[in-house]
């Protein structure tokens, strides 16, 4: 178990405590700039030949302590901590949750999905389709790192879908949104394409200019 902050993910100030599920190893890499590790990342077309969901294994228990990696972010995410029966059900109508989306706040866990932050077929398509069966359920099971995945309301998981930040930004909070993209994209080597570079560089261009260390996935 480790602690992080929702600062990290989308710049709510609340210390949870998360579980780490086992990953391959991590190096960390520093930038001085969100801007600059955009510059360091390949740019390339996507490719979504071959996609299929079923290739990302996810909602595994990788670190076998009996919840699914989606129970285990909702869990970890919650402000107030919902009752989990045995075999890590989440009982209905208990907990609380800040969506950093759209900001709305959730008493029941039914409304939310767990994002990955760069979607399934948005990571198959920028690199992930060279990947073994292996490596993508770990992407899809990410909790090595706090911001890979995030609870948020159905209505704003859906409407997200696996577009790119050329094509969907979240209502609160674009700054983080972007550079979380990047770091997720840095975190598992994945490449950008033009429009997503374009709509990347012009967001941040609004941005304070932070320093950010990646834990890079080898």
């Amino acid at each position: 178990m480790k602690k992080v902050l929702l600062a990290s993910i989308m710049g709510l100030a609340i210390t949870i405590v998360a579980p780490v599920h086992s990953t391959a190893s991590d190096t960390k890499v520093s930038f001085a700039s969100y801007d600059l590790a955009l510059k360091a990342l390949k740019v390339a077309p996507d490719v979504r030949d071959g996609y299929a969901r079923s290739k990302f294994k996810h909602w595994s228990d990788l670190d076998k302590n009996g919840c699914n990696t989606r129970n285990d972010v909702i869990i970890s995410e919650a402000l107030t901590k919902p009752t989990v029966d045995k075999g890590c059900k989440i009982v209905a109508n208990t907990g609380k949750w800040y969506s950093a989306y759209d900001g709305i706040s959730i008493t029941n866990f039914s409304a939310l999905d767990v994002d990955h932050f760069v979607p399934l077929a948005e990571a198959w398509d920028s690199g992930a389709n060279n990947w073994d069966a292996a490596k993508r359920e770990v992407y899809a099971n990410d909790m090595g790192d706090p911001i890979s995945l995030i609870a948020v309301s159905a209505t704003t998981n859906r409407s997200k879908s696996d577009q790119d930040p050329a094509e969907w930004l979240p209502a609160k909070d674009v700054c983080t949104y972007v550079q979380n993209w990047i770091y997720v994209k840095t975190r598992w080597s994945l490449t950008v394409d033009e429009k997503e570079l374009k709509a990347l560089k012009d967001n941040l261009s609004k941005c304070p200019k932070k320093k950010v260390v990646v834990n890079v996935v080898k």
